[in-house]
């Protein structure tokens, strides 16, 4: 009997709880086992199979090695100097947020979001659509020495653009938390506005800042739809680089040293953040952020309050809307008439997505592109949360053996998608004829992001409700089934939500492993862009649309279904 009450127990925990405090090792090997399996076989395997071409002395001579010093030097030199630009708008943007109340703010702040969740061919799309040489500003407002795209501008105001959000909520969220009376006091010793800020506020909030400039420098570093789209070949970033030496200018072995590099560089700026972003969250006195937010009072302040308001509003819903609206002008050249050119309101790009007037073998009507999007984005989700609930079950409550693996799981994000891509090629050539591929590609993007949605949510489970189910008489199925599963049910469709949304925008490793006949929406929409011709832009600007609004509403159900305290990302 005692061991049948004891059998009965462990069941029940394991069962019901999700992870006992005492469940052994072997136990949580168990737990990780499916996910390191696939980390082994999608990551480290395409990762051993580079590293293997960058060991080839052949692939080290002087003009490679030359070669890789100028783009890296270049990749810092754009990474570094996006980052510059954003903290002079996303600092200032913190500040308004953390201390002024003003009308909208809620929505601007939404808003100020909104690009950070966007595929790069959207937001490439969209400044196309607004500055572009075919663009609302161009037609409207013909400039013929003003040049955008094809810019180291169109790049930096890109980036800017996408990782000004991370300031606000970063250093924003450091800002509003601050004790009041550490500015009270240092004004009344005699300090003024500048001495405040300079000598009390800076010193706490550096290491949110410093935290902040390395996770925008990560993603400047790593961009690759941006500087494609808008920049072109002549931007020779790594990502760059090594996207031309694997599809453009074939020389696998350069791509693998390219890939090595950047690796090596983007764990080093990992390792950096997660120290620094350790001391950031250490807080002085917190308050509540309602004690340090009021409305502006002079004259000076509301100018101010208005102005960048306005500024921010302009910079961030200009791009968006520029987009709907480019894919709903016609331009009467577009259509190959000559004469003056005439403007108007018209569908005509959209239908004309269905029709393939050249005959094209490759050609894909979008809602095919739309069906094998959604189709790679339902296998990602089914594939993460199949691999990310054992993992968040065995980090909700961490030992040793997870602080361990943990680092392990997420070093995909330290890696670029182009150099995923070329993993796959290099492992898996075989199997790119199948369009399967593409879902394990997207999974290990989205696997961190519904690892880290589903966890807290596990680990938020009061074991008090279970073991008051069990005494009351029910099975360890009832417990799940009335306990965890109604806690558990928003979190996990805010993970699926993550996933799909992820796999849906995804752009680097799938412009190289997918098939020609299976593409994506981002895909299709660079076919477009790369194409000659109005029609073709025209097109290529309906497509983005058709993403940008499909990305919007998994954004909304995100935040929808965001559970209190589960963070801003």
């Amino acid at each position: 009997m005692g061991t049948s009450r004891h059998s009965s127990q462990r069941g029940y925990s394991f069962l019901s709880t999700g992870l006992p405090v005492y469940l052994s090792t072997f136990s949580r090997l168990l737990l990780w086992l499916v996910p390191l399996a696939f980390l082994l076989v999608a990551f480290f395997y395409p990762l051993s199979r580079i590293l293997a071409l960058t060991l080839d002395l052949r692939t080290l001579t002087s003009e490679n090695l030359l070669l890789a010093s100028d783009v890296l030097l270049f990749t810092f030199y754009q990474a570094a100097l996006s980052t510059l630009l954003t903290l002079l708008l996303g600092l200032p943007s913190a500040y308004l947020f953390a201390r002024y109340e003003f009308p909208g703010k809620s929505l601007l702040r939404a808003l100020t979001a909104v690009p950070f969740m966007l595929p790069t061919v959207v937001v490439a799309a969209g400044f196309s659509a607004l500055l572009g040489p075919r663009g609302l500003v161009h037609t409207l407002l013909p400039l013929s020495s003003f040049q955008f795209t094809g810019t180291l501008t169109a790049i930096l105001i890109a980036h800017v653009f996408y990782n000004t959000t991370i300031l606000i909520r970063v250093v924003g969220n450091a800002l509003s938390s601050l004790d009041p009376r550490l500015e009270a006091a240092a004004r009344s010793l005699g300090a003024d506005s500048f001495h405040v800020w300079w000598s009390v506020i800076l010193p706490i909030l550096r290491p949110s800042i410093l935290a902040a400039s390395l996770l925008v420098f990560l993603f400047d570093f790593t961009s690759f739809g941006v500087i494609l789209l808008l920049g072109g070949p002549q931007f020779a970033t790594l990502e760059m680089e090594i996207y031309l030496r694997v599809l453009r200018l074939p020389d696998l072995p350069l791509a693998a040293l390219l890939s090595i590099i950047q690796l090596v560089c983007t764990l080093v700026v990992s390792l950096l953040y997660t120290r620094v972003a350790a001391r950031a969250t250490i807080q002085t006195a917190p308050r509540s952020v309602e004690s340090n937010i009021r409305k502006p009072k002079t004259l000076w302040e509301k100018i101010i309050v208005a102005s960048f308001v306005f500024l921010l509003t302009s910079f961030f819903l200009l791009p968006l809307s520029a987009l709907p609206l480019r894919s709903l002008f016609r331009l009467e050249a577009d259509r190959g008439q000559r004469g003056e050119v005439q403007y108007g309101f018209t569908t005509n790009y959209y239908t004309e997505l269905f029709v393939n007037r050249r005959g094209s073998v490759f050609y894909v009507p979008p809602i095919r592109a739309t069906a094998n999007s959604l189709g790679y984005a339902a296998g990602t989700v089914v594939l993460s949360l199949l691999l990310g609930f054992p993992a968040a079950l065995a980090l909700a409550k961490p030992t040793r053996l997870e602080r361990i693996l943990d680092p392990l799981i997420m070093l995909p994000l330290g890696s670029s998608a182009v150099m995923l891509g070329l993993g796959f090629i290099i492992s898996f050539g075989i199997w790119l004829t199948s369009p399967l591929l593409v879902p394990f590609a997207h999974t290990l993007v989205a696997l961190p992001f519904v690892i880290r949605a589903l966890q807290p949510a596990i680990a938020s489970i009061p074991e008090r409700l279970r073991q008051a189910a069990a005494s009351l008489g029910a099975s360890p199925l009832e417990v799940w089934k009335n306990i965890d599963l109604p806690i558990l049910r928003r979190a996990t469709l805010a993970a699926a939500t993550f996933a799909f949304t992820v796999s849906l925008g995804e752009f680097g490793a799938t412009l190289l492993i997918s098939r020609p006949e299976y593409p994506t929406i981002p895909v299709a929409i660079e076919r477009f862009l790369s194409q000659p011709g109005g029609l073709n832009y025209g097109q290529a600007m309906a497509m983005a649309t058709i993403l940008m609004l499909l990305t919007l509403a998994s954004i909304l159900l995100i935040e929808k279904l965001r559970l209190p305290g589960s963070g801003e990302f």
